[in-house]
Formats: structure tokens, sequence, C-alpha cells
């Protein structure tokens, strides 16, 4: 089993870049995880939001493998305690046989046939963060699950 943060658009602000690729680092000592970074699309300005979405999630559809366990970092999906996120993804390592892909949509959020293929939203926060932002706090998170997951002393409780 492996991990993917699948991502619109390239991690362009260095300070989220450098936790981003310190989380990544820390996370392969537990499971193979890896970043992939879909370009953004060019001259959008002649396109309504449900034509960016389209396009967008076009994009999406083509990097994932039938098999995966694709899970939404949306707004309206479940909230976890840290604790309780561990617990999600463990249950998830023990089907054997399927990757997970979480995906972090554009600005607009995801297309129908996006929303189509996931089998779990999840929200960070009910609070608005940058799309930026959301990659490594996402990495971080899903370290701290690992280290509850293997007892280790990262996670206070």
């Amino acid at each position: 089993m492996k991990i993917t943060l699948l991502t619109v658009g390239k991690t362009d602000v260095k300070w989220v870049r450098e936790g981003l690729d310190l989380y990544a680092s820390r996370l392969s000592h537990y499971i193979p995880f890896s970043v992939v970074e879909i370009p953004e699309l060019k001259n959008v300005s002649a396109l309504s939001e449900a034509q960016i979405k389209e396009k967008e999630g076009e994009l999406i559809l083509k990097q994932l493998k039938p098999a995966d366990e694709v899970v939404l970092l949306d707004e309206h999906g479940r909230e976890f305690r840290s604790i309780e996120f561990a617990k999600h993804i463990e249950e998830r390592m023990s089907r054997a046989g399927r990757d997970l892909v979480f995906i972090i949509g554009g600005a607009y959020g995801f297309s129908e046939a996006v929303y189509a293929k996931a089998a779990w939203k999840m929200s960070l926060s009910k609070m608005t963060f940058s799309h930026q932002m959301v990659r490594t706090i996402f990495a971080e998170q899903l370290y701290r699950a690992f280290t509850i997951m293997k007892g280790e002393p990262y996670h206070h409780e």
C-alpha cells in the first residue's frame, strides 16, 4: 500500500514547500508517500467556474488507477480528531491492495465526476485554509497518525 497526495497547482510558497518536504520525508519511514502536483490550467479567464472544475476534474481522474481509494479533502467532509484519523487510516491499511489517494482540488472545488469517484471525504477544519497551506497541514496530520499508530511520543493527549 502507498499513499499519494494529489494536488491541483504547484506548491510555490517556499515555507509551505519546506514543510511539505519535511513531513513527506518523515512519512517515508512508515509508508511509501508521494506528492503529485497537477499544473494549474492556463488561460482560464474566459472559462466559468463549472468549466474550470470540469477541466481540472479530467486531469485529476487521469492520475487515478481503478483500484485507488480516493479521498477528497473537502469542506463538507468528515472531521476527525487526530487519534480518530489514525484509527481510520489503520483500518484502511488493513484492507490490502488499495492505495490511498488524498486529493486537494483547485480553488472552485471538484467536478461531479471526481465526487463520484471518491470513497469518502474529509475536512481538516471548519475554517478555510489556502490550498497551499492545506498540503503541509495534511502531511503533518498524516505523519501524526502514523506516530499514533506506532505508539511514538509525537502526539500528546
